[in-house]
């Protein structure tokens, strides 16, 4: 009993390491996409993509500090260029300013295509082989494509390598979640992935941190392009970590399902028995929602920087700021949902984890809010309960998907369930620019019109998706109750009722926790 006790103590010390490394890989994953919505401006400059804006002349900083000018609100370049203090000296520039179509589409679309469609079939490969070593590859190869991407000349070459970061980056979740799923049993395994997630904010912050004082400090006249660098090559280290001292763990199954002989199964089974749940309203729904919210978080990720950028906020005060706020309260976030879910879950069932969804994105819609329309400081403060409040949803849904699909197709579900929420919810920042445009033409004010494009995409689909949530919460309720109306007692030896039971478990696609009504 004794030699029991050290094995699972081992056991367990060794599913929290497997998780620190899950962790780092997210870190990094989040940190590699993100970086270039912080030094888009300075990398459009040099290569020449997106929109010209009025922007502050850096080589003339002697007056500007008297100066009452505001570069940025200037909409024209002759007025631009007409902006002169005192000694006539030339205020503001006229130059590329890092956003617009160009920068939409290369920050979303063109990663999001390849990263979804490489994730189903990354998805499907990672549930017949070797998940551990399928995640060493991705990351390695996300992590070059980042390197050099502080190497390119032309935008074409930047598109390139984001199609390529796209495919790398596919890998890491499906495969990260599905091995969480397999080393954590369920009543951990909200906090798990809860703790993984930290990934996403650690990550984010430190795009911050690396983007706008690495940038600053020029080293050797790179600017930039060091960011990239910098960021590549820890991958390169803990790929080889991962692939050298991560275990492949046998495969858990859910609380009620068959265990079954999976020997020679054909892809058309496969891709039958994956799809299956997605059909049910409540997954419909589940996704749906998902993907509004995750709307939400992708206006602001890729518009923060530009946005106080917009209101005048200096670069030196973004990044301290948000090189902690997201990291502090972004964490607190995914590990208090994850929690909070466990142990709800225990007392009311599977469906608690969809109330914490709803719960928690009404309460932070105000504070999101709170962002675009307070000053500095308050709008940055007011970031922390958004984030904590707010990011609650990330690992609540993942471990609602993993519970409530077979074992055999968890890793290929987290991936369809991902392909469908960054599909839509990746490419609404294309709403910006436009959206932009509209109320720019009623407040002939760039700032402002921005603020309130972010309005609508940032706490308008923080409240869209609670209500989306609560449909889905409804409609799992619902199907809950279907699946239990069946009887679930087995007859021992008995395999027509285990056939039986299975194809009354796909016809709704619900594994769910049937444990009370086994026992009843």
């Amino acid at each position: 009993m004794a030699d029991s006790a050290l094995k699972l103590r081992s056991a367990s010390l060794y599913s929290l390491y497997v998780l620190l490394l899950l962790l780092i890989a997210y870190l990094l994953n989040q940190l590699d996409r993100y970086t270039l919505a912080i030094v888009t401006q300075p990398m459009a400059q040099e290569i020449h993509y997106g929109d010209h804006g009025c922007l502050d002349n850096t080589e003339n900083v002697t007056h500007k500090e008297n100066s009452t000018v505001t570069c940025k609100k200037i909409l024209n370049e002759t007025e631009c260029l007409l902006a002169t203090d005192y000694y006539e000296d030339e205020l503001c520039k006229w130059d590329y300013n890092g956003q617009g179509f160009e920068y939409q589409i290369v920050a979303g679309p063109v990663f999001i295509l390849i990263y979804t469609f490489t994730g189903i079939f990354l998805g499907f490969a990672a549930d017949q082989y070797n998940r551990k070593n399928l995640l060493a590859f991705c990351l390695m190869f996300w992590s070059l494509m980042t390197l050099l991407t502080g190497f390119v000349k032309e935008y074409w070459q930047l598109v390139l390598l984001r199609f390529g970061l796209g495919f790398g980056e596919a890998g890491c979740t499906p495969f990260a979640a599905s091995l969480i799923a397999d080393y954590f049993d369920e009543a951990l395994r909200g906090s798990a992935l809860g703790v993984y997630n930290w990934g996403i904010y650690t990550g984010y912050s430190l795009s911050y941190a690396l983007g706008d004082f690495i940038t600053r400090a020029n080293i050797l006249g790179q600017g930039w392009r060091w960011v990239f660098i910098i960021s590549g090559i820890p991958g390169l280290v803990f790929g080889i970590v991962i692939f050298l001292t991560v275990k492949e763990p046998e495969r858990r199954l859910n609380q009620g399902e068959m265990k079954k002989n999976e020997d020679g199964i054909s892809l058309r089974e496969k891709l039958h028995t994956t799809i299956r749940p997605f059909l049910s309203p409540s997954m419909i729904l589940l996704c749906l929602a998902g993907s509004i919210r995750n709307a939400g978080g992708y206006v602001w990720a890729y518009n923060t920087h530009p946005y106080f950028e917009a209101i005048g906020r200096p670069t030196d005060e973004i990044g301290t700021y948000m090189s902690v706020i997201p990291l502090v309260g972004g964490s607190i976030g995914v590990v208090l949902g994850g929690f909070i879910s466990d142990v709800i879950v225990k007392r009311r069932g599977p469906t608690a984890r969809v109330l914490v969804l709803v719960a928690s994105q009404v309460l932070a819609a105000p504070f999101a809010a709170g962002a675009l329309f307070l000053p500095a400081p308050w709008a940055y403060i007011s970031l922390i309960p958004s984030n904590i409040i707010g990011e609650m949803w990330v690992g609540v849904t993942l471990a609602v998907v993993v519970e409530l699909v077979p074992s055999k197709v968890r890793t290929s579900a987290v991936a369809v369930y991902l392909f469908i929420i960054t599909n839509i919810g990746g490419n609404i920042p294309l709403l910006v620019p436009p959206l932009q445009t509209a109320f720019e033409v009623m407040t002939d004010d760039k700032a402002e019109s921005l603020r309130y494009a972010l309005y609508i995409l940032f706490p308008g689909l923080y409240v869209a998706g609670a209500f989306l949530f609560l449909l889905t919460l409804c409609m799992l309720k619902r199907d809950i109750r279907k699946v239990e109306n069946y009887n679930y007692v087995q007859l021992e030896g008995s395999q027509h009722d285990d056939d039986e039971d299975e194809e009354e478990d796909e016809s709704t696609g619900i594994i769910g926790d049937r444990e009370s009504k086994r026992t009843s």
